[in-house]
């Protein structure tokens, strides 16, 4: 049977996305990645939330709390050797404990997440590791994944256009579930451990122990102990999981690490983990986008 016209119309605007999205690879780790979106609509999008953000939570005007914040953030901007990036660094007063980074370098710590950080280390963690899904464009790749989820329920949804409709129904449902929990929640997860493994090299570089990042998470599962979903439900790994993947990773950021007080006038080893492509951070046309979680942990 010969395929439709929306049927046909579905999948040439499908093979069109593939052939027009973007292909790029991670910094530090090598990993292929598939991009349909533009650098340029994802930094827009960031700066635009950002402005929404500072309307919608209280910045902090602490002094001392402020220039810690920037201080730390200044140094991951500097080893992230991102110029073009429009680094901000803004302190909100709420009491969950969460961090983001947007497009193009807009960085945000919610205070509650202080109690935890507890030093320059802790708070150099949170802001290398939300750095590094930035700098690996895992808001790019999360926006990508959905575009392609849109375009294939498009295609059941026509395809089952002739069943019953509590056949159709239940089919849409099954696909709609599988493709979270089946793609988009574990894809999730991968990008939480490369930004583990990118976060702790931008540490390195900082001038940060890598090994005090093993500190900081500790401290944060410890406060999770009795609220706690199955891995496969979860966008982040379970403790055990993070922390033996983290620690596989340290041996790698340690090349890069020369404390702060020894760095003065030289910079930061270069070794590269794979290769020098696999490595490189080449500077793009427009600012690399970042994420934002809503404070819901």
């Amino acid at each position: 049977m010969l395929p439709t016209s929306h049927t046909l119309t579905r999948s040439l605007a499908l093979g069109l996305i593939l052939l027009v999205a973007g292909c790029a690879s991670a910094p530090y780790t090598g990993r292929r990645q598939m991009l349909f979106t533009s650098e340029g609509s994802e930094t827009k999008m960031g700066y635009s939330a950002f402005g929404q953000i500072k309307k919608k939570y209280k910045v902090s005007h602490d002094p001392a709390l402020n220039a810690e914040v920037k201080k730390v953030g200044e140094r991951i901007a500097a080893a992230a050797q991102r110029p073009d990036y429009r680094w901000e660094f803004v302190v909100f007063e709420d009491k969950e404990a969460n961090a983001f980074c947007l497009p193009g370098g807009k960085v945000g710590i919610f205070t509650g997440i202080l109690k935890y950080t507890q030093d320059e280390s802790g708070l150099a963690t949170v802001i290398s590791h939300e750095v590094a899904h930035a700098l690996a464009r895992h808001a790019g790749e999360r926006m990508s994944q959905s575009i392609l989820t849109q375009v294939g329920g498009l295609g059941l949804g026509v395809a089952l256009g002739a069943l019953a409709p509590g056949a159709s129904q239940a089919a849409m449902t099954g696909y709609s579930l599988g493709t979270q929990y089946g793609i988009l929640l574990p894809y999730s997860r991968k990008q939480e451990y490369e930004a583990d493994h990118i976060g702790v090299i931008l540490m390195a570089k900082a001038g940060y122990n890598p090994d005090k990042a093993l500190d900081f998470w500790k401290r944060m599962m410890a406060k999770d102990k009795n609220a706690k979903m199955p891995q496969f439900l979860s966008t982040h790994p379970t403790d055990a999981s993070r922390l033996h993947e983290l620690e596989a990773f340290l041996p790698e950021a340690r090349k890069y690490y020369i404390p702060a007080q020894k760095a003065q006038g030289a910079s930061p080893p270069h070794h590269p983990p794979r290769s020098q492509a696999s490595n490189s951070l080449p500077v793009p046309t427009a600012p690399v986008a970042g994420r934002w979680v809503p404070p819901t942990r």
